[in-house]
């Protein structure tokens, strides 16, 4: 595929490249006597080998983002001087070597958050931020090391106690299944419902005579759909023809996935995978598209993650409807959609916002009567899919 390197991309490749080169010692150095704060270490970024003392605030995804929960991978970690900590100017982001990963990554560990930890390594810049590469030690204030905790199994949620209460505690596989046992049997819907339908979960919170579309973030008249050049139609997040169904009752009209767009820019994606980069789509702006891949603008990257997540999870191959699966792998193959790891990535960057969460209430309350989990609980699409 055809790339355009944005910042998010560029960063990415950084730490891909940094990855490749370095080679983790396999005796920690010594740490030294007495640790330095977080602070001295930002304004020390001159590649001397120091051991800072500071907390666990999250995992660093671009130069200014920090997440606290859905960790995409175990390749990083924030720390500041305390553990609410919410600036990322005051925050020293640590490179993880993989000989470290499996008792310090955050997303096998996500119990290490608010933890005082020293580390030891290089002060340089990673991810474009004062950072630490070349890491070589970890350990617990006072000198221990922690358990390697299982997979995130979730934050906490109203419906928790409802709802989601045979899934909570679960992960991995066990995780997937309750989830489908819990979404499965939704009330369907026609395909002329779903208009209905759209101008209800997609509604402008700002103009409720108005809809807003996926891709281009435009507020358009709810009167206004159809086929035409400048209206808004029915966009299959899922494409139709990538999951071998059509437009009857079942995953061809199922909300969790339908969203209102210009019916040129839902022209342009097509059937293709979600990825980075391309060329700039007209009429969309922050949209990119080559051959076979479409990327959205950011505010929604995670919004489209979650609903392909759900529809993964959802169609297991049951209802007379194929598996549907998400996929590394580009290409036309049914029933399959990508890419995975960049759809847990745009996950991991867009948290769910009130829009998402909106939406969700509606299509449950009033619609399908069935719940998007990683709407509710965006953390477990790391234990599911990872």
């Amino acid at each position: 595929m055809n790339r355009h390197l944005g910042t998010g991309r560029a960063l990415a490749l950084a730490l891909v490249g940094a990855l490749l080169v370095l080679i983790p010692s396999t005796t920690p150095a010594a740490q030294a006597a007495t640790p330095i704060t977080v602070s001295q270490a930002v304004s020390q970024q001159g590649g001397t080998t120091q051991t800072v003392r500071g907390y666990v605030v999250g995992q660093p995804t671009a130069t200014s983002t920090v997440v606290t929960s859905g960790f995409p991978n175990d390749y990083a970690l924030a720390i500041a001087d305390t553990a609410g900590q919410t600036s990322t100017s005051q925050m020293l982001y640590v490179q993880i070597p993989s000989a470290f990963r499996a008792q310090w990554g955050l997303r096998t560990n996500p119990s290490l958050m608010g933890k005082q930890i020293d580390v030891t390594g290089a002060l340089s810049a990673y991810f474009s931020h004062p950072g630490m590469t070349s890491t070589s030690a970890f350990a617990l204030s006072g000198g221990t090391t922690p358990p390697t905790d299982p997979p995130p199994t979730g934050g906490t949620s109203p419906w928790d106690s409802t709802y989601y209460a045979p899934a909570i505690g679960k992960t991995g596989t066990a995780l997937r299944t309750s989830l489908h046992d819990i979404i499965d049997g939704n009330t369907r819907l026609s395909y002329d419902q779903v208009w209905t339908a759209l101008k209800d979960t997609d509604q402008d919170p700002s103009n409720t005579a108005n809809v807003i579309e996926l891709y281009t973030g435009r507020s358009i008249a709810k009167t206004n759909n159809g086929g035409g050049s400048g209206q808004w139609n029915r966009e299959h997040v899922f494409a139709q023809s990538r999951g071998g169904f059509d437009t009857g009752a079942g995953p061809g009209t199922d909300l969790h996935h339908l969203r209102a767009e210009d019916v040129t820019v839902n022209g342009t994606r097509g059937n293709k995978d979600f990825d980075d980069g391309g060329s700039a789509v007209p009429g969309c702006t922050d949209c990119w598209t080559d051959a076979d891949s479409f990327e959205p603008r950011d505010a929604v990257k995670g919004d489209v993650a979650r609903m392909l997540f759900y529809m993964a999870v959802r169609y297991e191959g049951g209802d007379g409807f194929d598996d549907l699966e998400l996929s590394t792998v580009s290409g036309s193959a049914v029933p399959r959609l990508g890419d995975l790891d960049v759809l847990l990535a745009w996950s991991a960057a867009d948290p769910v916002d009130a829009f998402e969460m909106r939406r969700n209430d509606r299509i449950h309350s009033t619609w399908q009567g069935n719940r998007n989990p990683f709407v509710d609980h965006p953390e477990w699409a790391a234990s599911v899919f990872s």
